[in-house]
């Protein structure tokens, strides 16, 4: 009891100090989280929103199952792949993207793709087929009843995005596979944390895991005030 109270004072004054090296580690998360976000978002709502507005997806019995099984799939294996994709025998390996914030963003992209699509999918599906009737009798084009249809998905769009974000700023195994968590490189909130619980600094560590879950909280309020404003 006595450790935990000093590591969360001796935490608090570093986070009071806020040196280059929790900047640095912050920074980069960011970088990495938001840049595969971004991606996750730019492919996965089109997709997910194609498919939804689909009567019929071609190959719908393959991709859905493919799709689902995404949402749920282990990040340590997707570190695995694509380390096996990117290293100096693979079929990117000519890329040098290994050990790289690259490797990361791609990583965690590929994790957060799937829940996008999925769950953007099942947010155009819920919308009441009255709302399409109802656009059609108004003499809609087929563009704007597309845009009726996804305005109304909006709540379950913004949380494709939610669990998305959720699911990649949390994420260790496949970020440590990839990144290799060097030193000002590579090193992410998640992985610091893991390597300094590890070396026994549990006020950095503590420090850090307050910073993750500062920034998961900021984000995801948000994300939140934006949804209210849009209702």
């Amino acid at each position: 009891m006595e450790t935990l109270i000093q590591a969360t004072g001796e935490a608090i004054r570093l986070l009071f100090r806020f040196d280059a090296e929790l900047r640095g580690i912050l920074a980069l998360t960011l970088q990495v989280t938001g840049g595969a976000l971004f991606l996750a978002v730019l492919l996965g709502v089109p997709v997910g929103a194609w498919m939804g507005l689909r009567n019929r997806v071609p190959l719908a019995g393959c991709l859905l199952p493919l799709i689902y099984t995404g949402m749920g799939l282990p990040p340590v294996v997707v570190g695995l792949f694509v380390y096996l994709f990117l290293s100096n025998q693979g079929i990117l390996g000519d890329l040098r993207w290994l050990f790289t914030p690259r490797a990361m963003i791609l990583a965690q992209t590929i994790i957060a793709l799937p829940l996008v699509i999925g769950l953007t999918l099942t947010a155009v599906q819920a919308v009441d087929p009255a709302v399409r009737l109802q656009v059609q009798s108004l003499g809609a084009t087929r563009w704007q009843l597309t845009w009726a249809v996804l305005s109304e998905a909006r709540q379950g769009m913004l949380a494709a995005i939610v669990a998305a974000f959720g699911s990649i700023i949390s994420e260790v195994g496949a970020v440590m596979l990839v990144g290799g968590n060097i030193e000002g490189q590579t090193r992410v909130l998640t992985t610091a944390i893991v390597l300094e619980t590890r070396k026994g600094n549990f006020a950095l560590a503590l420090a850090l895991g307050i910073i993750l879950l500062s920034l998961a909280f900021i984000t995801n309020w948000a994300l939140y005030r934006w949804q209210g404003v849009k209702r």
